[in-house]
């Protein structure tokens, strides 16, 4: 469907920052604005696809390049 565009790096440090925020939705229950937690899902679902379409739409790709 998509190509990779996410590169090693970058794709753990969306799955930690997901994983974070979501744990922020689920340990702060009487926070007033807690459903923002919820955008974790975001760099959480980018992360374990290894691609990011706002990257597609810029050109922009952190995946090393296959020099052969």
């Amino acid at each position: 469907m998509f190509g990779k565009n996410v590169g090693n790096l970058d794709r753990i440090l969306r799955i930690v920052l997901g994983l974070a925020l979501l744990a922020g939705f689920f340990l702060n229950p009487d926070a007033q604005y807690r459903w923002l937690y919820l955008i974790g899902v975001v760099p959480l679902v980018t992360g374990l696809l290894s691609t990011c379409p706002l990257y597609k739409i810029f050109g922009f790709s952190t995946c090393p390049l296959d020099k052969r």
